[in-house]
């Protein structure tokens, strides 16, 4: 065998910028994250060849006192920590003082700077011995950093390069996730001497919505909310879309903790099971969220790379982040995406604010006004016998007969809702409801209405299906659970941490119905279950639990089950394709879709309702041309 010796420092640099220097897209993200962590407002980026033959970034930040500048392409050497008690509350991006070592290994480097004084410093590093020379240079306050010819003296990493056009793809992706992070600086990107990206710094929510769009797409952010909840230690806030912007694979995630970009399976779960119910199947959501949480409550060593990291309460963090998400999908309203009159927004309690096409949530539940779910009785909006009854057509367009079906409002009660059919035209403006008031039924399967803004179409059966499970949650959440006792108690063989997770979070089950006893070491009983989940697969059912609470500190298996019933049972009671509805029926129908939380889509993620303006009709009949 080879006799033990230490590596060379060039060796044991190449080896770590293995793990930190991927490609090039990895040595602008941590250069850059160095000029965030120097306080640059301000960051000029150049790149040639897709980063391969030239990388250089240029801040106005703190810059490098002229006897640090060769130490700082030292490896393990770093002005951002000191001791341990730094590394468990770490507040920069970069901490661990191997980038620059390990980029100057493997490229031709070049770092100049100037910290404020009268002159300026040029340290360059070769990548074969690892000498540095230190020379004068002119240069504002700041840093520049030149990365040339990368893996030059490293071929066989080289030849893992993709084309040009995919790696410059990759430090794109990686500088917008950097803007993103960071609304209040300045970026500019240049390719090839072709500027590609310009970004100036976004100090209102107003500019740094701009700068999400110009990112993201203004598609997103006309369908997204605008959430912002806090809780001590914690902030939520960023956009969330909604579950109608959704997409075929998860590419518009973004998830920053404490301005780091991070994927992290706990927060990954959190996002699907606040969309689960809204979400139709095998889509993905689409968000831009923002946690601040106090440093020591996070540990951010986990990876070189620095993608991941480790939250000391990850069950706290998973109920926070699925119960914001939750509650700002829950509150959206049909009316919250409607334009506004002249007469101002429609009325809301101030607790959500919409701009553009999403809405802004802070964490209060938005109680929709009453004097919206019905015209006024002595004064009513809109009458409907001089419009044609086409119930007794061969089309079945729409019924004017309350008796055609059973009547919905007997069914689930709207405030006493009770609208005419006869008399005029639409009448005062003030008193259209967001949704406006039916006019017809088409096919048995949509209701036209008419509103301030155009045509309304609405799904019956989907709109009557959320509206149906909704109400089913909310008096069984009001009724509780009833347990029914197992014949015989199921024993089930489970691991001791298994049988330890289910004796500590006893109150879980209690909660949602099942009364779980731990038996042995590694056995639990299972004596009691909800009496809705008769017939179900309570061992699968409660392994998964356990899983849950073992890898998150919490489950929401048991409600979600319960959900899934509770949905089969609101798709099978709801109306269906066909079925004639009456003109009150209809309206009666669209004030509860008003009033009815995450109304905007069904139980399976469809769509409820669409909105064809006035604009739109003109365009689509070519009017005024």
């Amino acid at each position: 065998m080879s006799v033990i010796k230490i590596l060379s420092p060039q060796l044991a640099n190449q080896i770590a910028a293995g793990e930190v220097v991927e490609r090039p897209a990895s040595v602008l993200k941590e250069l850059v994250e160095n000029s965030l962590d120097a306080g640059a407002q301000s960051i000029e980026i150049d790149i040639e060849q897709g980063g391969v033959k030239l990388i250089r970034i240029r801040d106005d930040g703190g810059g490098i006192d002229h006897d640090d500048l060769a130490l700082a392409l030292s490896r393990h050497a770093t002005s951002k920590i000191d001791d341990l008690e730094d590394l468990e509350a770490v507040a920069t991006l970069g901490f661990r003082g191997e980038a620059l070592a390990s980029i100057a290994s493997v490229s031709r480097l070049s770092l100049t700077s100037n910290n404020g004084g009268s002159s300026a410093w040029r340290a360059i590093s070769e990548g074969r011995d690892m000498q540095v020379e230190v020379t004068p240079a002119s240069h504002p306050q700041g840093t520049s950093v030149e990365v040339r010819d990368l893996f030059f003296n490293t071929p066989a990493r080289r030849k893992f390069l993709r084309t040009e056009k995919t790696e410059y793809n990759r430090i794109d992706d990686s500088i917008k996730k950097l803007a993103l992070s960071r609304f209040d600086v300045a970026f500019n990107l240049r390719h090839n001497q072709r500027a590609q990206l310009s970004l100036r710094p976004a100090k209102t929510q107003l500019e740094q919505e701009k700068r999400v769009a110009d990112i993201c797409g203004t598609t997103f952010m006309e369908q997204a909310l605008y959430v912002d909840n806090t809780r001590p230690g914690l902030r939520l806030w960023g956009w969330i879309g909604l579950p109608t912007f959704s997409r075929s694979q998860a590419d518009l995630q973004h998830f920053f903790v404490n301005g780091r970009c991070i994927r992290d399976k706990v927060v990954s779960h959190a996002v699907r099971q606040a969309y689960q119910d809204v979400l139709y199947h095998g889509r993905h959501p689409a968000f831009v969220l923002f946690l601040e949480i106090t440093p020591a409550d996070v540990d951010v060593n986990v990876h070189p790379t620095k993608h991941e990291v480790r939250f000391r309460e990850s069950g706290s963090i998973h109920s926070f982040i699925s119960s914001t998400l939750k509650k700002a999908l829950a509150e959206d309203r049909p009316q919250d995406h409607l334009q506004s009159n002249s007469t101002g927004e429609f009325p809301s309690d101030g607790s959500a604010q919409h701009t553009g096409g999403g809405g802004q949530f802070s964490g209060m539940v938005n109680q929709p006004d009453p004097n919206w779910q019905a015209a006024p009785q002595s004064q009513p909006a809109m009458q409907f016998s001089s419009r044609p009854n086409f119930g007794n057509s061969s089309s079945g367009a729409m019924s004017g007969s309350a008796g055609s079906m059973q009547n919905y409002q007997s069914l689930y009660s709207t405030s006493g809702i009770n609208l005419p059919e006869s008399g005029s035209e639409l009448g005062d403006q003030q008193d259209i409801p967001p949704l406006g008031y039916a006019i017809a039924q088409l096919k048995g399967i949509y209701i036209l209405a008419e509103n301030r803004e155009g045509l309304i179409i609405v799904d019956m059966h989907a709109a009557h299906e959320r509206i149906t499970y909704e109400r089913m949650k909310s008096a069984f959440d009001d009724q509780g659970l009833i347990s029914q006792p197992l014949l015989v108690p199921e024993s089930l063989a489970v691991s001791q941490r298994e049988a330890d997770a289910a004796e500590q979070h006893n109150e879980v089950f209690a909660k949602l119905g099942f009364v779980v006893e731990r038996a042995a070491a590694e056995s639990v009983i299972v004596r009691e279950i909800p009496a809705i989940l008769r017939g179900s697969e309570v061992e699968a059912l409660l392994r998964d639990v356990l899983s849950d609470l073992l890898e998150h500190g919490n489950s929401e298996r048991i409600r979600d089950h319960i959900n899934e019933i509770l949905s089969t049972m609101a798709c099978h009671g709801s109306v269906r394709a066909n079925r004639k509805l009456s003109v009150t029926e209809m309206n009666a129908l669209l004030r509860d879709m008003e009033a009815t939380e995450r109304s905007g889509q069904c139980n399976h993620g469809r769509p409820t309702w669409s909105q064809l303006t006035l604009d739109q009709l003109d365009k689509l009949f070519l009017r005024g041309r």
